[in-house]
């Protein structure tokens, strides 16, 4: 499939990226590894945390939102990101709950200097299977048009 280029997408469009299901097992070796603090990595001490049990830490919620947007049924032409902002950790995500990412183009312009490029700026959120955002966030990228 062609990547959806710059004057493809649409202020306003909202696009379903996908989902996933962090595992116990990859949750814990994860955090493990990077953010081995005791409510990613310790059931017993994540069950008397104030999170009330195991949670995913955030690098894993950034890996799967980068994984899911780079498996994207209609990927977009991506040349490179320019930011994120405004990046909010709402809620707690939890091993063997399933995930699911969306977008929304919230603006967008040509390029000034490059008139093969333009700019656009996504609201992201990853949600849990009650609805829950666990993740939000502001991405500015750069698309080939």
């Amino acid at each position: 499939m062609t990547a959806r280029r710059f004057d493809d997408l649409d202020v306003g469009e909202r696009i379903d990226v996908g989902c996933h299901t962090p595992s116990r097992a990859e949750a814990l070796e994860i955090a493990r590894r990077w953010e081995p603090q005791p409510h990613h990595i310790d059931p017993e001490a994540a069950a008397q945390s104030s999170f009330g049990g195991l949670t995913l830490c955030s690098l894993h919620l950034f890996a799967i939102c980068t994984r899911l947007f780079f498996d994207m049924e209609n990927p977009l032409a991506v040349i490179a990101m320019l930011g994120k902002d405004e990046l909010r950790l709402t809620a707690p995500a939890r091993p063997e709950r399933m995930l699911h990412y969306w977008t929304e183009c919230l603006e967008k312009r040509p390029s000034r200097s490059r008139p093969d490029r333009g700019i656009v700026v996504l609201h992201d959120c990853l949600e849990d299977p009650d609805g829950t955002a666990v993740l939000r966030q502001k991405v500015t990228l750069l698309l080939a048009r």
